[in-house]
């Protein structure tokens, strides 16, 4: 299976660092061919331009974004690594969708209305978060998160999102930050 890994964290020595390297081990270990975009070591230009948005309107889209197009047309399987921040995701990961997730490559309008082009694809959201359990679950933060991010984005596209992990980080011992760890290492064995 081909399996990219998006991953959005400025900290190297972050949990969400570490849920890459433990995903990346992983998926390497049970035989996935992997490719690792983090779109901060790579300084990923987050911000769609008006020239970006002329070029894919005109069929000449940017070299950069038909490399991640490229990528993304590659993979079975996506797994983004990214802290949830102010309900969202981080801007560099916002701006990887604007810029990637484009029309006419992630969607369409037909005849029958919205057309996901992307489908045959799935993805995993691993999403550690500040903001306490519960708070966000009762609020009904992960849910609008959910449909929004999930739904909203991924869904739209016609890749299938088989996992979403809410990590809630406040207030967790590093036993919690183990076992969130192994959790996702056995979920991702086991697809």
């Amino acid at each position: 299976m081909n399996t990219l890994i998006i991953y959005a964290h400025p900290n190297p020595a972050s949990f969400s660092s570490a849920l890459k390297s433990k995903i990346e081990q992983t998926l390497i270990a049970k035989g996935d061919n992997v490719k690792v975009r983090d779109l901060y070591e790579m300084n990923f230009n987050s911000v769609l331009s008006a020239n970006d948005l002329a070029g894919v309107y005109a069929g000449n889209t940017p070299d950069d974004i038909v490399a991640e197009q490229e990528l993304i047309s590659w993979a079975n399987t996506i797994v983004m690594v990214y802290p949830i921040w102010w309900a969202g995701l981080p801007a560099i990961a916002k701006g990887y969708i604007d810029r990637v997730f484009t029309y006419g490559f992630a969607y369409k309008v037909g005849e029958q209305g919205i057309e996901g082009l992307l489908k045959g694809r799935n993805v995993i959201l691993v999403t550690p978060h500040g903001t306490p359990k519960q708070y966000y679950e009762p609020s009904g933060m992960w849910n609008s998160m959910a449909q929004t991010q999930d739904k909203g984005i991924f869904e739209f596209c016609g890749i299938e999102v088989i996992k979403h992990f809410f990590l809630p980080m406040m207030g967790t011992e590093q036993t919690d930050r183990e076992a969130y760890l192994n959790d996702v290492a056995t979920y991702i064995k086991a697809i």
